[in-house]
């Protein structure tokens, strides 16, 4: 590559072609990120809760950390949802409508050792889960 006095036009246009192999400049340049997340780049989504599921924790961790499937109202996808806090899952029942958010991993994956879950649940019903699990408000029966 030289570098004389008219060599401005190749350093740039080689520059331009070699960015391509920059991993970062080409997910965020062909949105690859907002294409394959099901929350379509937005920080929160609405969805109905499916079923309840029990995903085991990841080696050296012994537990069975409470999940569960939920499809997004805006696309139909189906995530796996985190309910966090001590009992928790008991506020979420099979078809409410809850809210869910990123867990808060690295680069928007998996976090600590529940393999493959990447959302958590923060809303049931319209009520902050966390204010249920502490007992400062009730479930709406609807």
């Amino acid at each position: 590559m030289g570098n004389g006095l008219y060599n401005a036009r190749k350093l740039r246009e080689d520059r331009q072609k070699l960015r391509w192999s920059d991993k970062y400049h080409k997910r965020r340049v062909l949105h690859l990120k907002e294409k394959s997340d099901p929350l379509e780049g937005s920080p929160q989504a609405r969805g109905i809760v499916i079923e309840k599921v029990g995903i085991e924790a990841k080696q050296p961790n012994s537990a069975i950390r409470k999940c569960v499937k939920v499809q997004l109202i805006k696309n139909g996808r189906v995530v796996t949802a985190f309910a966090p806090g001590n009992g928790a899952i008991n506020f979420i029942d099979e078809h409410d409508e809850v809210v869910i958010e990123g867990i808060g991993g690295r680069l928007g994956r998996s976090k600590g050792d529940i393999p493959g879950v990447r959302y958590k649940v923060i809303k049931v019903n319209g009520i902050s889960l966390n204010e249920l699990v502490r007992g400062r408000k009730e479930k709406p029966v609807r």
